[in-house]
């Protein structure tokens, strides 16, 4: 019966000892599964504020695009203005061009004019 308790003794050791093991593999893996689980909920923070940037940056990218047509529509109505002011300079430079034409022709006819009453005066003088 000592044989057999020495026995029974020597491999209740033989367990404890696997169990102590055991034991210290669980403590290392219950903290290497805590520290996985803390990196990912840095990660899903980090996710999360990564989310929340590309959020505000596409609110900033519709804005600018937004502001962007409003620029392109007032650039395409200033251009029609501008194309209306040339339009109308370009007519009145015309007229201009023309009234000085016959500015010229009048100042012509006006000269030809003083010649004829300068002759018939002298004319006149003579006889």
């Amino acid at each position: 019966l000592q044989k057999e308790l020495l026995k029974y003794k020597q491999e209740a050791r033989n367990l404890q000892g696997i169990k102590d093991a055991l034991q210290q593999r669980l403590v290392q893996q219950d903290a290497s599964v805590l520290q996985l689980k803390q990196e990912l909920l840095r990660a899903n923070m980090d996710k999360e504020e990564l989310h929340n940037q590309n959020v505000d940056l596409q609110r900033k990218v519709e804005e600018r695009n937004r502001l962007l047509a409003e620029y392109k529509k007032e650039l395409c109505q200033k251009d029609r203005h501008l194309q209306q002011h040339q339009a109308k300079l370009d007519e009145m430079l015309r007229q201009l061009s023309e009234a000085s034409y016959q500015q010229v022709d009048l100042e012509r006819e006006l000269e030809h004019r003083e010649a004829l009453l300068a002759h018939c005066m002298k004319r006149e003088a003579e006889e």
